[in-house]
């Protein structure tokens, strides 16, 4: 959830210790059922704490002038980094597994997934943690609600939206 909120594995690292630390600090003394519902809760506060924080770093940055230019150097130099890396590995990896998806259904799969991801991007972020808090966390509504901080029935609405939303973007993925 936090990787898909904030774009970046090293600020959803960041963002899940902080929020693993936060309920170790307050909420050790609470029950085990608890502790779930109560993470979730935490963990979409210091996403939204992660945007207002980016959103003034990107003030900044734009007063600054800093490009992209820098990032996308660094970006191709860990890529070629990797691929050299990657070259001098083990040749087990070079022999493909007899009970795998042929190489056509890895890359359908490969591009269904990143335009899963991207339509999650574009979703608004209240729509984004309902849909992440009950499909992949499988929480049900009512902790869902005590998650987000809000009603049973804004969860439905939010997580109604985005299915709809996601289903119209992903309509070209269906199988």
């Amino acid at each position: 959830m936090a990787f898909i909120a904030s774009g970046n594995r090293e600020d959803a690292l960041d963002i899940v210790q902080d929020s693993m630390m936060k309920l170790a600090q307050h909420y050790a003394d609470r029950s085990v059922e608890e502790w779930a519902p109560l993470f979730h809760k935490i963990l979409q506060s210091t996403i939204r704490d992660w945007y207002r924080r980016q959103k003034v770093r990107n003030q900044w940055r734009t007063w600054l002038e800093f490009t992209k230019v820098g990032t996308q150097q660094r970006a191709q130099k860990d890529s070629a980094d990797n691929l050299g890396s990657d070259a001098q590995g083990n040749t087990i990896d070079l022999f493909e597994d007899a009970h795998a998806d042929g190489p056509v259904m890895k890359l359908v799969n490969e591009r269904t997934i990143e335009a899963l991801e991207a339509a999650l991007h574009q979703l608004p972020l209240r729509q984004q943690q309902a849909f992440l808090l009950r499909v992949l966390e499988g929480l049900n509504v009512e902790e869902t609600a005590q998650a987000m901080g809000c009603t049973a029935g804004s969860v439905k609405t939010h997580f109604s939206r985005a299915i709809h939303a996601l289903r119209q973007k992903l309509e070209d993925h269906r199988l």
